[in-house]
């Protein structure tokens, strides 16, 4: 059983986790200041939040049939790599206020 087998065997699209670590690379990339450990540390994070949220993003746009999608899987791919930069941004506003608030500075404004 190689990779490929084995993600498919447990539920994961290889493709989607590809396109949601494409997603976490270029969030870490976008940065003005980038460390090389978020280079590393970004595409895997942007990988499992595509591979677990990809699913219920695709079921909940089709269960309200807005937009419609298309049959070819562009469009899910295409969710996959947003939901990798996506969830990356918003996973670096949350530790940047966690960080914040531990060390009791106030939010700038």
């Amino acid at each position: 059983m190689n990779l490929h087998d084995f993600f498919v065997t447990i539920g994961l699209d290889p493709a989607i986790l590809g396109a949601g670590a494409a997603g976490g690379l270029l969030r870490s990339l976008s940065r003005k200041r980038f460390k090389v450990r978020e280079v590393f540390l970004s595409p895997i994070c942007g990988t499992l939040a595509a591979g677990y949220l990809t699913p219920w993003a695709v079921h909940i746009v089709r269960f309200y049939e807005w937009p419609p999608m298309p049959d070819d899987g562009s469009a899910v791919y295409a969710m996959a790599f947003l939901i990798g930069t996506v969830a990356m941004w918003l996973s670096d506003l949350l530790f940047d206020a966690i960080v914040r608030r531990v060390k009791g500075d106030a939010p700038s404004s």
